[in-house]
């Protein structure tokens, strides 16, 4: 059971958040005041911290130095501020995912899923094979046939993330959260973009796919072509 540490100050949110994790399967606790979050966190080995920036007693930019000094648990901030340059500020301060207020409980708790999946990928293995391709998440590289791609980082983690899910079908919702740590809703050109530009270095077509196929409506999945 994933637990998850809520530092928020306005009660009816506290609440709504808590109720709803709880019943989403979360060990939950919560605190109203960035002292009493820090107090609850240390000596607790959390598994994700939602901290909201708004609080009465010391800014949560503050508090989240204060977490970051004494460990790496996983932090979400919640922000009233949806500008590129307080996003930029928070994640080089060592947030890990944020959200902009209002939202929902359901979209925290598909923001939080979507964390835990990607620090348990830092537990993958160094190498992943299919097929042809190799990913060599350590290096940040991926070769095909034995020769190293040209790739960028976005299409590297585009094809290490559905590597890492050989056969599965992904949403591109899904691509968009874990690859692009977007919100839940966001552009899918994007995704469309970067998977033809992936295609052609794996020399491949939509129209003649060997390891990419791609289904209207459910998502795209990565196939190994050697397979019976």
């Amino acid at each position: 059971m994933p637990s998850v540490l809520i530092i928020e100050d306005e009660p009816a949110i506290r609440q709504q958040l808590v109720g709803h994790l709880s019943d989403a399967g979360f060990d939950v606790d919560a605190a109203g005041t960035g002292m009493a979050g820090i107090e609850r966190y240390t000596g607790t080995d959390w598994d994700v911290i939602i901290l909201d920036l708004g609080l009465p007693d010391i800014e949560g930019a503050d508090v989240l130095k204060m977490i970051r000094g004494l460990g790496d648990t996983p932090v979400i901030v919640a922000t009233a501020q949806d500008d590129e340059r307080t996003t930029v500020a928070l994640l080089n301060a060592g947030a890990d995912d944020y959200v902009t207020k209002p939202f929902s409980a359901q979209h925290l708790e598909a923001r939080i899923r979507a964390l835990l999946r990607r620090v348990g990928d830092d537990a993958a293995p160094e190498r992943i094979t299919v097929g042809g391709i190799e990913v060599d998440t350590a290096a940040k590289e991926a070769y095909l046939d034995g020769e190293r791609l040209d790739l960028t980082l976005k299409e590297y983690e585009l094809l290490a993330y559905l590597c890492g899910r050989p056969g599965t079908m992904v949403s591109k919702r899904e691509l968009l959260a874990e690859v692009w740590r977007q919100p839940y809703g966001g552009a899918d050109k994007t995704v469309d973009v970067h998977l033809s530009w992936l295609r052609r270095k794996l020399g491949e077509s939509a129209a003649e796919p060997r390891y990419i196929h791609t289904r209207r409506g459910a998502g795209v999945r990565l196939d190994d072509p050697t397979a019976s």
